[in-house]
């Protein structure tokens, strides 16, 4: 639960070096909860894999996407158009789960998990068991100086902040967007009218981080 950094040192995604970071500091405590964040389709979801694929049984990964609302709340709302922004998640649900992994008191914590073949949120899906030393945990907006989101910060040990070349993550996304369902055209127009729209808001977050990965 470091202070927040104001120029964070930037690396390379060099996994085998980010895992001696992640290691060394998880060691010596009972529970350890490092944060990746950054854009849309720059890399959180892969490298935070690859690292608990690392750390085998004493990691675990829960993303922020489990919570997600469900699709019939985001059109009850008005908001499904808009979904993967700030105000379409459960942001309250999240840093309460966020609490109770940093206890760490109960024998085991289930977490939510999304199911992007549904489009829908999971829940309990993934158990954390209470002797779990690392929680790796990924999203948009764990560096949000917003409610409820700014108090996500303080219950995080590190954050890392991955980013990507603009012309690669908006490639990246499109195609993510195409294996889902989409058309080319469909894809191209939500990610130039939403996710870009949310990738702006949190760039405006990587001063917080406490490093920047670099991925390619």
């Amino acid at each position: 639960m470091s202070p927040a950094a104001k120029n964070p040192p930037v690396v390379a995604a060099d996994v085998d070096q980010l895992a001696a970071r992640a290691r060394a500091l998880a060691s010596g405590r009972s529970r350890t909860i490092l944060g990746i964040t950054g854009p849309p389709g720059a890399g959180k979801s892969t490298l935070a894999e690859q690292l608990c694929t690392l750390f085998g049984s004493s990691a675990a990964l829960v993303p922020m996407d489990g919570f997600h609302l469900a699709e019939r709340e985001l059109r009850r709302l008005g908001i499904d158009r808009r979904k993967g922004a700030p105000q379409t998640f459960d942001g309250y649900g999240y840093r309460a789960l966020l609490h109770r992994l940093r206890a760490a008191t109960e024998p085991v914590v289930y977490a939510p998990e999304f199911r992007r073949d549904l489009e829908e949120p999971i829940a309990g899906a993934i158990p954390v068991p209470r002797d779990i030393p690392l929680v790796v945990t990924e999203g948009n907006y764990l560096l949000l100086d917003d409610e409820p989101w700014r108090d996500i910060r303080h219950l995080l040990d590190e954050v890392w902040y991955v980013e990507l070349d603009d012309a690669i993550r908006v490639s990246r996304l499109i195609e993510r967007h195409m294996r889902f369902g989409r058309d080319r055209r469909a894809a191209e127009a939500w990610v130039r009218c939403n996710d870009e729209e949310n990738a702006a808001l949190v760039r405006g977050t990587r001063e917080r981080a406490d490093l920047v990965v670099v991925a390619r």
